[in-house]
């Protein structure tokens, strides 16, 4: 094998869903360490909608950016020296390599053997696509970075995200409390089918004050945010003392984040890959912790819709600019 193609979203400047294209993309046969993966199903992350918008932590690299974190797939072959994976292999894509050269959403991509880990057996390729990024994110949080345990009540913001939909699960599955916010009442009821003990609405109601009055006016000892900007500092007021705060993403990305003063407290902000899939160790963790949660089904991605073919991938991208969905948007292919 030399080279393949491969359909692959790319864009070449910074805007809306509406510059995405699907172009063919020539792949080289993978290297010494590298994997060619046919992609089976992707899934959408905030992330790319703002790495297109060019409100990414960085900036793409422009023109013909790829763009794409999550990808479920079977391996097409192997270059050499590769041990962890076989002809055959159904694989996800680790979510930890820079998005503009290596991003996934395409019908093929050629991948570092460190970026890619096993999809769990009987996992099908669409909840696999919705799985990785989302739960590892969740778990090294929480679990690694924010040490819960039994009983800990925990707030998690902007909770009908992918992300949030799958730290109600993760909060379940550790024995503690899932007290979610979202800003409109038309999520309340999902949210509480998908196993919040209580949601705050945060356009009509005043979430701090809620979540003391929803602890006996303890507070919470975690908040799990993906806001940020200046309402971060107003949810010190929702933790005890010595209480944690861990913010791992930016909707609020007009503003920056304001520290809260109600001291004393921890503020973690959260890098996955860094703090977690970066490292073999980290990825063994991730992956274990997933795959027994899908096995067991303490963990089922909440997946909001699935599209169908690669040409679908401006309708994917406008659904998650609508805030409108509930989970995980996946594309299969």
């Amino acid at each position: 094998m030399t080279t393949t193609s491969a359909r692959t979203v790319l864009f070449h400047e910074i805007g809306g869903p509406d510059i995405l294209t699907v172009e063919e993309v020539e792949l080289p046969a993978p290297g010494p360490g590298e994997v060619l993966v046919k992609v089976e199903a992707l899934g959408l992350n905030r992330a790319e909608a703002m790495l297109r918008s060019g409100t990414y932590y960085y900036q793409p690299t422009l023109p013909g950016s790829r763009i794409g974190y999550e990808a479920a797939g079977e391996v097409e072959a192997v270059g050499a020296g590769v041990t962890g994976f076989a002809l055959g292999d159904k694989v996800l894509s680790a979510a930890n390599f820079p998005l503009s050269s290596h991003g996934v959403h395409a019908e093929r991509v050629v991948l570092p053997e460190g970026s890619l880990v096993p999809r769990p057996s009987g996992v099908d390729a669409v909840t696999g696509a919705a799985a990785w990024l989302t739960y590892t994110t969740a778990y090294g949080a929480l679990v690694e970075r924010a040490g819960l345990v039994p009983g800990h009540r925990v707030l998690i913001t902007g909770a009908s995200s992918g992300v949030g939909t799958a730290a109600i699960q993760v909060v379940r599955r550790a024995g503690a409390v899932p007290i979610v916010t979202t800003r409109t009442e038309g999520k309340r009821q999902r949210l509480l089918e998908l196993g919040a003990e209580h949601v705050i609405v945060s356009d009509s109601e005043d979430v701090v004050k809620e979540a003391r009055g929803l602890t006996g006016g303890r507070g919470v000892d975690i908040v799990l945010d993906a806001i940020g900007g200046p309402a971060f500092a107003e949810l010190g007021g929702a933790v005890v003392p010595d209480g944690t705060l861990v913010v791992y993403g930016w909707l609020d990305d007009q503003q920056p984040i304001l520290l809260p003063r109600q001291w004393p407290l921890t503020v973690h902000g959260y890098a996955n890959i860094t703090a977690l899939t970066g490292t073999p160790e980290g990825r063994h963790r991730a992956a274990h912790y997933l795959g027994s949660g899908l096995t067991d089904g303490t963990l089922r991605p909440v997946i909001a819709e699935v599209y169908d073919g690669l040409d679908r991938i401006r309708d994917a991208h406008r659904l998650m600019e609508s805030n409108r969905h509930t989970g995980k948007i996946v594309v299969r292919l």
